[in-house]
C-alpha cells in the first residue's frame, strides 16, 4: 500500500493500532482525536484517504463529509462506527463516504477495504457531489454481525434506484422495516408509502386502487408468496400496466418462492418481475451475537415509553443466546417486554427468563427457514447478494475460484473438525485422496489440531 492516510478517531486505542497496521502495510499516517485537526489536514492538502469515526468530541464525523467533499472531490473516506444500526450505513452512503464499517472491525478487512480506497483514488481520481445526511428516528434495524452489515450495505446502495426488490426472510426478521426504511430514506420518502394486502388484491379493483393510493410513492406487496393465483395474475397485469412516474415495488415472502415456482404454484412471470433485486434477511439463529446488542435496544425503548429501567444478568443473557428464537427478532422483543413488566427487582434473572421462555416454542421454522433450504438455495441467495454489492457492476475476474475457496474452506475445516483432526478418515469421508487433502489443507492454510473424537 502506497499513500498518507488521516486517521480521526477519539479511540486512542484504535488510533494506535490503525497507525501501526497502516504504517507496517507502506503509508504515512496522520491520526487526531479531533475533527478540526482533521478537516484543518484536509484543507491543507494532506492525504489520500480519511478514515473517521462518527461520534467525536468536537462534532459527528458523518456531517464532515460534505465538507470534505467540497474541498477535496475525489478523497474516499471510509467512516467506522460503534453506531451499529441501519440509519449509519444509510448516512454513510447518503453523505457520500467510500465504505462503512462497524466496531468493533476486523484490521484485515479495514486494511484490504483501505487498499482498494487508495488504489481506486490512484488510478482513476472522481469527484463526487456532496450528500446530506438525513435525520430521522431510530430504526429497530440494529446488528454488527457481518450478515446484517452486509444486508445494510445493499439497502443503501439500492435505495434511490428503481429497480424492483424482492424481501426474503422468516416471520420476524423484519423484513417489512427493510421496505420502510428503503422508501423513508429514499428520494421517494415524502410520497405514500402503500402496503398492498392479499385481501385488496383478492378483488377485481383492488390493484387500481392501491395504484390510486400510491401516486408514485411505494408498493409494497406483503408475503406475496400467499397470494392466490387470482390474485398474482392481478399483480401482473398491474405491473405490465405502469407508466412514467411509477411507483417503486417491493416485496416480501417468508415462503421459498423458488420452491412454489417449481411446484407451479407461483407464477413466473411475476417472480421476475419483482426479483430485480433480493435482499435475504438473516434469522436470529444466524446473528446470534447481535441479541445483546438488540436486548439492551429493547430494554431502553421500554425505558423511554414510561416503563421500568432493567438489566439482565450475565446468565439470563447467556439463556436468550442459547433459545432458537423461531419467531426470531420480533419474539425476542415481546420476551423483553414482557420480562421488564414481570420482573420485580432492577436485574432481571436467569429462572426469570427460563420463565418467560418456557412455554414459547423453541423449534425451528418449518417453512420458509433456512434450515429447510437446499445447499444449492442458500448459496444462490449468497451469491445473488454479492453481486448486489457490487451495484451493478461486475465483480473482479477470478470469481470460480474464489467461490470454489469459500465453499473448501469451511466445508473442509467441518470436516476436520468431525473426525478429530485424523486427515485419513476425513479425506475418506470427503470421499477424496489424502494427498489431495493434504495439498488443500496448505493451500487454504487450515490449522489441523488432532484430538480425540466421541463420533
Amino acid at each position: 500500500m502506497d499513500g498518507t492516510v488521516l486517521v480521526a478517531d477519539d479511540d486512542r486505542t484504535i488510533r494506535t493500532v490503525l497507525t501501526q497496521a497502516l504504517t507496517r502495510a507502506g503509508c504515512k499516517v496522520h491520526a487526531t482525536s479531533s475533527l478540526t485537526t482533521l478537516m484543518r489536514w484536509v484543507s491543507e492538502g494532506k492525504g489520500d484517504l480519511v478514515i473517521s469515526d462518527v461520534v467525536m468530541p468536537d462534532g459527528n464525523g458523518l456531517e464532515t463529509l460534505p465538507k470534505i467533499t467540497e474541498q477535496r472531490p475525489g478523497l474516499p473516506v471510509i467512516v467506522i462506527s460503534a453506531q451499529n444500526n441501519i440509519m449509519t450505513a444509510i448516512q454513510a452512503a447518503e453523505a457520500e463516504a467510500y465504505d462503512y464499517l462497524p466496531k468493533p472491525f476486523d484490521l484485515p478487512d479495514l486494511m484490504k477495504r483501505a487498499a482498494r480506497a487508495l488504489e481506486v483514488r490512484r488510478r482513476a481520481p472522481v469527484a463526487r457531489g456532496a450528500g446530506a445526511a438525513q435525520e430521522g428516528d431510530e430504526l429497530p434495524l440494529v446488528g454488527r454481525t457481518p450478515a446484517m452489515q452486509a444486508l445494510y450495505r445493499v439497502v443503501a446502495r439500492v435505495m434511490n434506484t428503481d429497480l424492483a426488490v424482492l424481501i426474503t426472510g422468516e416471520s420476524g426478521t423484519g423484513k417489512s422495516l427493510i421496505a420502510r426504511a428503503i422508501h423513508d430514506f429514499s428520494d421517494r420518502r415524502t410520497l405514500p408509502f402503500v402496503v398492498a394486502d392479499a385481501v385488496t388484491l383478492e378483488t377485481m379493483d383492488g390493484p387500481a386502487a392501491i395504484l390510486g393510493r400510491a401516486r408514485g410513492g411505494s408498493i409494497l406487496f406483503d408475503e406475496v408468496g400467499d397470494l392466490s393465483a387470482e390474485a398474482q395474475a392481478r399483480v401482473v397485469r398491474m405491473l405490465d400496466s405502469l407508466a412514467d412516474n411509477a411507483p417503486r415495488i417491493m416485496a416480501t415472502s417468508q415462503a421459498d418462492l423458488g420452491r412454489k415456482l417449481e411446484e407451479g404454484r407461483f407464477r413466473q412471470d411475476l417472480f421476475f418481475r419483482l426479483g430485480g433485486v433480493t435482499l435475504n434477511v438473516p434469522s436470529l439463529r444466524e446473528r446470534v451475537d447481535d441479541i445483546p446488542l438488540l436486548v439492551e435496544h429493547f430494554l431502553a425503548r421500554a425505558g423511554r415509553e414510561g416503563g421500568s429501567l432493567r438489566r439482565l444478568s450475565p446468565e439470563a443473557m447467556q439463556l436468550l443466546r442459547a433459545y432458537t428464537w423461531p419467531g426470531n427478532v420480533r419474539q425476542l422483543e415481546n420476551t423483553v417486554r414482557r420480562l421488564v413488566v414481570t420482573s420485580p427487582g432492577e436485574e432481571i434473572s436467569r429462572a426469570e427468563v427460563e420463565q418467560a421462555l418456557a412455554n414459547q416454542p423453541a423449534m425451528e421454522p418449518s417453512e420458509g427457514g433456512i434450515s429447510g433450504d437446499r445447499l444449492s438455495a442458500s448459496v444462490a441467495r449468497h451469491l445473488r447478494r454479492y453481486f448486489d454489492l457490487h451495484g451493478g457492476q461486475l465483480p473482479p475476474p477470478g470469481l470460480y475460484q474464489r467461490i470454489l475457496r469459500e465453499v473448501e474452506l469451511p466445508l473442509i475445516e467441518i470436516a476436520l473438525d468431525a473426525t478429530g483432526g485424523n486427515q485419513a478418515r476425513c479425506a475418506d469421508l470427503l470421499g477424496i485422496n489424502r494427498n489431495t487433502l493434504r495439498k488443500k489443507i496448505n493451500d487454504l492454510d487450515i490449522r489441523v489440531t488432532r484430538r480425540r473424537k466421541l463420533m
